[in-house]
Formats: C-alpha cells, structure tokens, sequence
C-alpha cells in the first residue's frame, strides 16, 4: 500500500504546486475578503395587516410580497453558507500552503540526507580499498 502513495507522490509535480501555493492562497484570501464585506440582506418591514377583508388584488400583493420575503430568506441563508464555504475555502488553503511549505522541507533534508549517505558510502569504499590493500 505504502507503494501505491510513493508511485503517486512521485508523479506530483511539486516544482508547479509549491509554485502555485500562493497563488491559490492569495486567491482564497481574495474570496474570503470579497464575500466577507458583502453586508447580509435586511428583511423588511413587514406591514401589519387590516382585519378588514382584503380584495383579489391586495390578496395578490400579499401572495407576492410572502413569496418575496420567503425568497430573500432564502437568499440570506445561501449567502450566510456562501461565507461558511469561502472561510473553509481559506482555511484549506493556508493548510495547503503550510503543507507545501513542509514537503518541500523534506524534500531538501531528504537530498541532504542523500548526499551525507553517498559521501558516507564513498568514505567507507576508499577506507575498505586501503584495508585491503595491505
């Protein structure tokens, strides 16, 4: 199993995602901010109906002005999830970012890491060729 995720993050080409990493946070953050500022809809006032009984038309006015109301709460609840979503959008974007910025830590160690191994190994054949040869 541990194969299968090396072969897949082999094929990841990190030189374009770390070079994209704040890009894609900066962008994020551009959202955040532009729906962030977005005031949410004010209900309006609803008028205190007449117990007087109301004709076709303002029985249609009223009709409308419900539909009109139930539509804005509708519109107030997407935009409340609209936040949610671009906050979590945010959110996993600097995650993404700080990810990024780890592997790419490892990465540098893990060529480092190579090359104290490989100088370490060239060490090891010389001192054995000299062991040898007397």
């Amino acid at each position: 199993m541990a194969i299968g995720w090396l072969a897949v993050l082999q094929m990841v080409p990190w030189s374009d995602v770390i070079k994209n990493a704040p890009k894609v946070a900066d962008g994020a953050k551009k959202l955040w901010n532009a729906v962030g500022k977005k005031p949410p809809q004010a209900d309006p006032l609803m008028d205190a109906g007449n117990a007087v009984p109301l004709s076709p038309e303002d029985q249609a006015a009223a009709a409308m002005q419900a539909r009109v109301l139930a539509l804005e709460s509708a519109v107030q609840d997407l935009h409340e999830q609209m936040l949610a979503s671009s906050e979590l959008i945010k959110d996993l974007a600097e995650q993404n970012t700080q990810l990024i910025r780890r592997a790419e830590t490892h990465r540098v160690r893990l060529l480092a890491l190579a090359g104290v191994t490989a100088l370490v190994a060239v060490v090891a054949v010389i001192g054995l060729t000299l062991a040898l040869a007397r």
